[in-house]
């Protein structure tokens, strides 16, 4: 069996048609040097043609120096649409689907600066099996030495501008074939509907951030405003003194909702005990417990956006810098690829919406958060975007500071797994459901049109 370095869709047609055809190859994604396990071969194929998988990629080890760590996939979803998703480098692919499944591909992904490998698989993945197989089979040397905090960004960096408009171009298409395109027009809200005696409402989940959480409150009661708002805290059974310094805090504005253990909350559970208390106003605004609004303008001008543009949810830009707010690489997240047009359907192909993201109240009472401790945002701003006009913010708003304790900072491959495992869940579930929602708008059509 082959292994050939994959360069672009037309060379690896090439490199089969030229051969023996041969049922299955393995092409290489990238240039680390590899050593195959002695079974690497017999296993791969044995799996592939027992699963009748399309693609079929394996957990892998990495070698640093003679340190050898383990490098862990997770399985291929329908969600898993991102074009960051993790096969490793050495992936088996079933050569009759990779021609049938490349035969009509055109620019632009031909000439995408992956080669076209996102549209291939995207499109080999329609209908068919990609398996996993969660057995190490073989050894490559480590070369990314970044820390998770570090490397999630990417898909923002100013540098990679070029190739993510490629991608959301490429997924566009997939989107279009598949039938998962959001393309009618998004719904405005009317505010007057709905009855608050407070215009704007802060939200803070915490727990166990003593060492920041005051810096956070601060920020928010400093804000400048025209009209009435609150800061709400929602304590998940803090132990470590955060409890006591919040009421320490004399402000009739700061709110705090305790939260018992036996609740099981997670970041989503804590924001919907927030978002239905009575005390919650019109707009509810992020703050994360170890982070600070970048002035006191910040809430004036999110609520503005809402009015300005009767949207359903506001996503700021932020910058993220070190525990003494001094900036630190990449700097300023602004989320520019994002567009009225195709933002909300290019979201299901990226990480996240940006910071700090605010709320029309009524909405998010009726979807409510999961509840869990990641994704939640992601989830919620996924669901709004369906339906509603989202707002953006691209001048700085906010600042994310970046320190040890910070959850995200530096993850083990396990957590990083787990994180994007419950992404590409959510993915999956929006992905259905817009695909349904467009059938069902086609079956009323028709029927109209009958």
């Amino acid at each position: 069996m082959r292994i050939i370095r994959f360069k672009n869709i037309h060379a690896l047609r090439e490199e089969i048609l030229k051969g023996e055809l041969e049922q299955f190859i393995i092409i290489q994604l990238d240039d680390r040097p590899y050593a195959l396990d002695h079974n690497f071969m017999q296993r791969m194929e044995e799996l592939a043609t027992d699963a009748d998988s399309t693609i079929t990629y394996c957990n892998y080890r990495e070698d640093d120096n003679g340190v050898i760590t383990l490098h862990p996939v997770i399985d291929y979803q329908f969600g898993s649409i991102r074009d960051d998703f993790d096969f490793g480098p050495l992936v088996m692919i079933n050569v009759a689907d990779v021609l049938a499944a490349s035969d009509d591909l055109a620019e632009p992904s031909i000439n995408a600066p992956d080669g076209g490998w996102y549209a291939l698989r995207l499109r080999m993945s329609v209908g068919r099996t990609i398996a996993a197989v969660p057995e190490y089979l073989y050894t490559v040397k480590k070369i990314d030495f970044r820390k998770s905090g570090e490397k999630q960004h990417d898909y923002v960096n100013p540098k990679n501008a070029f190739y993510q408009a490629y991608m959301e171009r490429i997924f566009t298409d997939f989107l279009i074939e598949s039938g998962g395109m959001v393309s009618s027009e998004p719904l405005s809200c009317d505010f007057d509907d709905d009855a608050f005696s407070t215009e704007a409402s802060v939200i803070i989940p915490v727990k166990n951030r003593v060492s920041t959480i005051k810096d956070a409150v601060e920020s928010a009661l400093n804000q400048k405003t025209d009209f009435s708002f609150n800061v709400i805290v929602v304590d998940n059974h803090s132990t470590d003194g955060t409890r006591e310094l919040l009421n320490g805090i004399e402000d009739p504005r700061l709110i705090i909702i305790d939260v018992c253990e036996e609740e099981y909350l997670g970041i989503g559970g804590c924001w919907n005990k927030a978002i239905l208390s009575p005390h919650c106003g019109r707009f509810a605004i992020q703050l994360d417990s170890d982070d600070i609004y970048a002035d006191e303008t910040t809430v004036s001008q999110i609520v503005r956006k809402f009015h300005e543009e009767k949207c359903g949810m506001v996503v700021g830009s932020y910058t993220i810098t070190d525990f003494q707010l001094n900036p630190i690489p990449p700097g300023l997240i602004d989320h520019k690829e994002w567009t009225d047009i195709n933002g909300r359907n290019n979201a299901l192909r990226i990480n996240g919406f940006g910071a700090p993201r605010a709320f029309f109240t009524p909405i998010v009472r009726n979807i409510l958060f999961p509840n869990v401790s990641y994704g939640e945002d992601y989830a919620m701003a996924l669901r709004i975007s369906r339906e509603y006009r989202i707002g953006r913010i691209y001048n700085s708003i906010y600042f994310c500071r970046r320190w040890t304790g910070n959850s995200d900072a530096d993850l083990s491959i396990e957590k990083q797994n787990e994180h994007n495992e419950y992404k590409d869940f959510i993915r999956s579930v929006e992905l259905i459901a817009r695909i349904r929602a467009n059938m069902a708008e086609e079956e009323a059509y028709t029927d109209y049109e009958e």
